[in-house]
C-alpha cells in the first residue's frame, strides 16, 4: 500500500481533501479486484461518474462510488455478492495491503421502482490517511441488472495514478462512451442532480471526442424507451432549477479543485439540447495560430520533462480550462490572471502555456519551466480560441477473453482459498505509449517494466518461482 505522504503530495497538487485522493486510490484498486474475478468479471459493466473519470477523463470531478449494470440478475442475491467480495477484498489485500474485510462489507438487495431487483452494496476500507480509529470509509456500490445496453462494452485500462499500480495496468469492461454519454443525459432528465449536469455539459464541451449527435440521440432514445420516459429536452428540466442552486455546492464542492458557478453549466443546456435535437453544433472558435516549429502537446503531464511544481499547475490549469476558469498564474514572482487555452513546444523544445491575459487584454505565452504556481479561481471566461488543454483519455483497447484457469500467487492462509478462485486476468502488452523503467529486484535480481518511476515492489516470485522478500529494487535502464 502507499503511503500517507503520496495521498497528502496528490492532495495538495490538486487541492482536494486527502481522504477524497485516498477514496480514488481504494475505487482503483477494488476495480481491480472486480474485473479480476472470474464469476463476475465478464458479465459486470462499469458506468456513471466514476467511469467518466477513471476510463476515460483523467483531469474530472472525483468520484465516491461505483455504479455497475449486471448482465446475469442471478448475481443480485446478497449471499453470492458477499461471498465474491469477501475473496475480492483478500485479493486486494495481499496485492496492495488495502485492508477491505468481508465484515465490514454489507449488500441490500431492493424492488425498484419497475420492481426489478436492484443492490446498493457497502464496501469500508483502511487505507493510508484513514483514522485508526472511529468509522470506516465505505465505497459505495450501486448495481442492477434492470437497464438496456444498447452498444457493445469495451475493455479499457483506468486511470490510476499511484505508485503501486499493477505492473501491466487495470482493465475494466465499460460502457462504450456514447453510451456513458446517452446514459447521463437520461439521468439528467429523471433525477436532475448537480452531477448529472456536470458530467453532461462537460461530454459536451469536449469537442475533440464528442461522438456524433445521431448517435447519442438515438442510443437515449432506446434507454428512455426501455424506462418508459421521453425523451428530455431543455424546457422538462426548468422545475429543477431552484433544487439544483441548493444542491450545487454541497453535493460537488468536495469533488472539485474549485466549484464553478451553476450558472455557467446551467446556461449550456439550451445550446446542448439544440445541437442533440439538430445535430448542428454552434461554431467552435478557432486555435490559436500555431508557430512555425510548434506543435500542440497532447500528451499527460505526468509524462512532460518538467518539475514536480510544474506538473501540479499544469494539472489546475487544464481542469480551469476544461470548466471554463481563469486561473491566477504565479510567474515571474507576481500573479497574472489569464484565460488558459493551449500547450505547446516550441521548435526550441521549450513547452509553453498559450493564454490571454485578462489585466493586459491580449494573448500572451508563459515558458512552463518558469511557472511558480496556479489557482484557479470563479471567474467564468467565454472561449476567445479552442481550448486544446481538455483532459485527455487512454486508448481503448480490443476485448480479448480472460484466460479462465491460471497459477495465483503463494498467499498467506488469511485469503488462500479466496486467491486460488480468483484467476488473474492475461497479461497485456502495449496498452500505455511513453518511457519504460527498468527495475531489478536488489534480493532475486528480477527485471520489472514500470510506466512511473517506482522503486518499491510488492509481493511477487523470484526466477525459479519461490516468494522472494525483496521489496526494494534499483533503476538499470530506460526503454
Amino acid at each position: 500500500m502507499i503511503g500517507k505522504p503520496e495521498i497528502m503530495s496528490m492532495a495538495g497538487q490538486l487541492g482536494l481533501n486527502p481522504h477524497v485522493v485516498e477514496k480514488d486510490y481504494a475505487l482503483g484498486w477494488l476495480l481491480a479486484g472486480i474485473f479480476a474475478h472470474p464469476r463476475i468479471a465478464e458479465s459486470w459493466v462499469f458506468k456513471g461518474g466514476t467511469c467518466l473519470k477513471k476510463c476515460f477523463f483523467d483531469t474530472y470531478r472525483f468520484s465516491e462510488d461505483l455504479d455497475f449494470t449486471l448482465r446475469d440478475d442471478e448475481h443480485l442475491e446478497a449471499a453470492f455478492l458477499a461471498e465474491v467480495f469477501a475473496e475480492i477484498g483478500g485479493w486486494v489485500y495481499e496485492r496492495c495491503g488495502l485492508d477491505m474485510p468481508a465484515v465490514k462489507q454489507d449488500f441490500e438487495v431492493f424492488a425498484n421502482p419497475r420492481g426489478n431487483r436492484s443492490c446498493q452494496g457497502r464496501i469500508s476500507y483502511r487505507g493510508p490517511v484513514s483514522p485508526t480509529g472511529g468509522g470506516w470509509p465505505r465505497i459505495k456500490l450501486d448495481l442492477t441488472a434492470d437497464e438496456r445496453l444498447v452498444l457493445p462494452p469495451l475493455e479499457t485500462p483506468i486511470f490510476h495514478p499511484y505508485s503501486d499500480a499493477p505492473e501491466n495496468g487495470i482493465v475494466v469492461r465499460a460502457y462504450a462512451y456514447e453510451e456513458a454519454f446517452a446514459e447521463k443525459i437520461r439521468a439528467l432528465a429523471e433525477r436532475t442532480r448537480p452531477r448529472d449536469l456536470y458530467d453532461v455539459v462537460n461530454l459536451y464541451r469536449n469537442t475533440r471526442v464528442r461522438s456524433s449527435s445521431a448517435v447519442i440521440l438515438d442510443v437515449l432514445a432506446q434507454k428512455c424507451a426501455f424506462k418508459g420516459i421521453p425523451v428530455p429536452r431543455a424546457a422538462d428540466l426548468e422545475p429543477h432549477r431552484a433544487e439544483l442552486a441548493t444542491t450545487w455546492g454541497q453535493m460537488l464542492r468536495h469533488q472539485l479543485p474549485e466549484l464553478p458557478p451553476l450558472d455557467s453549466f446551467w446556461d449550456v443546456l439550451p445550446e446542448f439540447f439544440a445541437w442533440l435535437e439538430s445535430g448542428v453544433a454552434p461554431s467552435e472558435p478557432t486555435s490559436y495560430v500555431v508557430a512555425q516549429g510548434e506543435t500542440i502537446i497532447r500528451e499527460h503531464t505526468a509524462r512532460l520533462p518538467i518539475g514536480a511544481r510544474q506538473r501540479s499547475a499544469l494539472e489546475i490549469i487544464r481542469f480551469a480550462a476544461g470548466n471554463r476558469l481563469c486561473v491566477d498564474l504565479e510567474y515571474a514572482g507576481s500573479i497574472r490572471r489569464i484565460e488558459p487555452y493551449s500547450l505547446r513546444r516550441t521548435a526550441e523544445r521549450h513547452i509553453i502555456l498559450h493564454a490571454w491575459s485578462t489585466a493586459r487584454n491580449e494573448h500572451r505565452t508563459y515558458r512552463v519551466d518558469r511557472i511558480q504556481g496556479a489557482r484557479t479561481t470563479d471567474q467564468v471566461f467565454a472561449p476567445r480560441y479552442a481550448i486544446e488543454l481538455t483532459p485527455g483519455g487512454l486508448p481503448v483497447i480490443p476485448h480479448t477473453e480472460r484466460s479462465s484457469r491460471a497459477e495465483a500467487d503463494p498467499v498467506s492462509d488469511r485469503t488462500a482459498l479466496a486467491v486460488r478462485r480468483m484467476a488473474p486476468r492475461r497479461r497485456r502488452s502495449g496498452r500505455l505509449s511513453g518511457p519504460t523503467h527498468i527495475y531489478r529486484c536488489s534480493h532475486c535480481g528480477k527485471l520489472f517494466y514500470r510506466k512511473k518511476a517506482a522503486a518499491r515492489l510488492n509481493r511477487h516470485k523470484d526466477k525459479s518461482g519461490l516468494p522472494c522478500p525483496g521489496r526494494v529494487a534499483q533503476l538499470v535502464g530506460m526503454k
